[in-house]
């Protein structure tokens, strides 16, 4: 009897482990403003990190709820 309840402590902590290293990250990836370029690839002064006006590139980067970037994800 003992044996048997092993046996199944054993596997369903080998389950836990698998779908608690299975389950996708909850952390919302969003893209952030990180700066602006107008044509020539300057930064123009005083309207970093989001553009106003014509003739800018808005330039970003995703990042989760601390502020990285997670790897692959730009």
């Amino acid at each position: 009897m003992k044996r048997i309840i092993t046996v199944l402590a054993v596997a369903l902590v080998m389950v836990a482990m698998v779908v608690a290293t299975a389950m996708p990250a909850f952390a919302k990836i969003q893209p952030v403003d990180t700066s602006c370029t107008n044509n020539s690839g300057k930064q123009p002064g005083g309207q970093q990190p989001t553009c106003k006006g014509g003739g800018l590139d808005q330039q970003s980067e995703n990042q989760n709820p601390s502020g990285k970037a997670p790897p692959g994800q730009n």
